[in-house]
């Protein structure tokens, strides 16, 4: 460590969790949060969208007095490129991901190995009109069928959508051109549309956004999510711990970060084999511990019921995996997809933290390469388990511990998902919806996405949070920001104190509270799924209900992919910050005024908690009022 203690403790930047936050300015290695006043001076043309670097004549930058690069591309055309240039890499991202998660059903099932929901699995094949001569028979039929429309030329549409998604929106996507053909293909077309001079029409652009959007979150985030309730299990709704207090160092912890959890099912599982607690307590630890930290740990929290034994709980989200490792009491981080920051390298090296990747998507540059093979993954597995055993007895004792047990909490509500939910409400949507339409919950906003540090460490999504249960809103959360939302208490039952006084009665006669978490921001899926289903019991379209999104501090390519979804199903979407797309006046209006028109949808630009919490509060009455409730 450094032998400055106050070298980064002036400069750090605000946290909605001012544990964390005091936590971080002790610390005497840099971390994200420290790095946020070094970057604080941003670029105006990229912040706007319209700097153009796709070839040697630039980088050309648009100016009112240079509005043309000398190709002769204005800023409409700039910043739409770009604009699909990044939902083509965010959907992308998530195509990798169902990808994956499908072949990993399908060789489990070609191995006969563990299917931990057989339920799921038939409920998704009956979805599909698909049958099997056993389960094993027909888990590889519905991983190939969704294999086979992932791998579907651009021109060829995608099958399954016509079964997966909502009736009433496939009418308006069909109506609108942006039914998707292979999802794959779709971001290869979308990266070929935006290079050099070619496409240079901002509406085509935009509706291959969309496009993209819509098999982004049918298949990466919708089917993902089925597919992992088969291979891990369905989500199970109880209370767990949550925040820097899950760290035992009693044990030999390993971090795992990313979005593919199905990758290391089979080494979770060998870790608490009686050989492998045997190897574990031989170096003087009690066993392994897996401490969830992103998206990835979410996804173990959400299924954590399954997995008592050998999972703690969930640390925090991506901006606070470098505090989580700061402890000293990570002995290893297996990661194998993004939201792994790069900013973890160095405190590795430090603390002498073993890094294992097993996906070479998210290889770190000090980290060791062992990409899962599903046929080596026992002997790879082994490998992967004995050098963290190595790495715990090399660094235990020489590492000093830096914990936080007091941080989080250990009351926070986890395994929330589209199946459990009704299974809480007695199997019917009913309830909830009579408490929508008696005003008891005014509206559901599901404030969803990333973690950022530009503008403070969640501190708008835990303050639009609070804003918006104080309104009877009930919140709906996934991704980075239920991390974030849950280790500030919002997710526990004490949090109905914050709530409106009928969504507080709520909260307290079902003890639950006014915050669900869905986990990862894969289940932004689940949320479009329970959407699905309210408005086909209530007989409207999905934009008529009194729902709304936020992605307050959304952060990456991803987000986008996520917001062109939330956008193809007519909701409105609100950013703390815009997407780099206000140098075109054009597109800025196409976002914030004429897709309502289009899909039904907006894009909301508001960074103050109260008035964004005001503009959505007066959408959720005016849809209220459409519905004459």
């Amino acid at each position: 460590m450094s032998n400055c203690s106050s070298c980064f403790s002036c400069n750090t930047c605000k946290s909605a969790d001012k544990p964390l936050e005091a936590f971080i300015k002790t610390l005497p290695m840099e971390t994200s949060h420290h790095r946020v006043e070094s970057q604080s001076t941003k670029c105006g043309f990229g912040l706007q969208g319209v700097c153009c670097r796709l070839c040697a004549n630039g980088p050309c930058r648009i100016t009112p007095k240079a509005p043309r690069g000398i190709c002769g591309a204005d800023a409409d055309t700039i910043v739409t490129r770009n604009f699909l240039r990044a939902v083509a890499a965010g959907s992308g991202c998530y195509i990798h991901v169902v990808e994956n998660t499908a072949l990993n059903l399908k060789n489990t099932a070609l191995a006969k190995g563990k299917i931990r929901s057989e339920a799921s699995l038939r409920n998704l094949a009956e979805v599909l009109g698909i049958e099997g001569e056993d389960v094993y028979d027909l888990a590889v039929k519905v991983a190939d069928a969704v294999l086979a429309d992932l791998y579907k030329p651009e021109y060829v549409q995608m099958e399954l959508i016509e079964k997966l998604a909502y009736g009433k929106r496939l009418d308006a996507w069909k109506a609108l051109g942006i039914m998707p053909g292979g999802s794959k293909s779709e971001v290869f077309s979308g990266v070929v549309k935006c290079s050099t001079n070619l496409n240079s029409d901002p509406m085509d652009m935009l509706v291959h956004c969309l496009k993209l959007g819509v098999s982004t979150g049918v298949y990466g985030l919708m089917l993902t999510n089925l597919l992992n309730d088969i291979l891990l299990g369905e989500p199970e709704i109880r209370f767990a711990p949550v925040g820097l207090n899950v760290i035992d160092t009693d044990y030999i912890n390993i971090m795992i970060t990313g979005h593919q959890h199905s990758m290391f099912t089979y080494i979770q599982d060998r870790l608490i084999e009686e050989d492998v607690v045997a190897k574990a307590k031989a170096v003087g630890a009690k066993g392994f511990k897996l401490v969830g930290c992103t998206c990835v740990g979410q996804d173990l929290q959400l299924r954590g019921a399954h997995y008592t034994e050998i999972f703690d709980g969930h640390a925090g989200n991506n901006y606070t995996s470098e505090a989580i490792l700061a402890t000293g009491g990570i002995d290893a981080v297996l990661s194998e997809f993004n939201c792994t920051l790069p900013g973890i390298e160095p405190i590795c090296e430090e603390l002498q933290i073993k890094q294992i990747c097993i996906d070479d998507v998210a290889k770190k540059r000090n980290a060791e390469l062992i990409p899962f093979k599903f046929e080596s993954r026992v002997e790879d597995g082994d490998r992967i388990i004995d050098e963290i055993i190595a790495g715990y007895v090399a660094r235990r004792g020489s590492v000093e511990m830096n914990l936080l047990p007091e941080h989080g909490n250990k009351n926070t509500l986890t395994g929330v998902s589209e199946i459990s939910l009704k299974k809480f409400l007695g199997d019917s949507w009913k309830p909830l919806i009579d408490l929508i339409v008696s005003g008891k919950i005014k509206g559901v906003a599901g404030v969803v996405g990333c973690s950022s540090v530009a503008y403070g460490h969640d501190t708008l999504t835990v303050e639009l949070t609070k804003e918006l249960i104080k309104r009877d809103i009930i919140v709906l959360s996934a991704g980075c920001s239920s991390g974030g939302i849950e280790n500030c208490g919002l997710m526990t039952p004490e949090a109905a104190e914050l709530a409106g006084p009928n969504l507080k009665e709520v909260c307290k006669s079902l003890g639950i509270p006014p915050v669900l978490n869905f986990g990862p921001c894969l289940a932004i899926g689940r949320l479009e799924m329970v959407a699905t289903e309210l408005a086909k019991e209530i007989g409207i379209d999905i934009p008529q209900l009194p729902l709304v999104l936020s992605a307050a501090q959304w952060l990456e390519e991803q987000a986008l992919a996520d917001g062109c979804f939330g956008l193809a199903l007519g909701l409105p979407l609100h950013l703390g910050v815009p997407p780099f797309v206000t140098g075109s006046s054009l597109v800025t209006k196409v976002l914030t005024e004429d897709m309502k028109s289009l899909t039904g949808g907006q894009v909301i630009i508001d960074g103050d908690a109260k008035s964004s919490a005001d503009t959505l509060e007066k959408i959720i009455e005016e849809k209220r009022s459409d519905l004459n409730i």
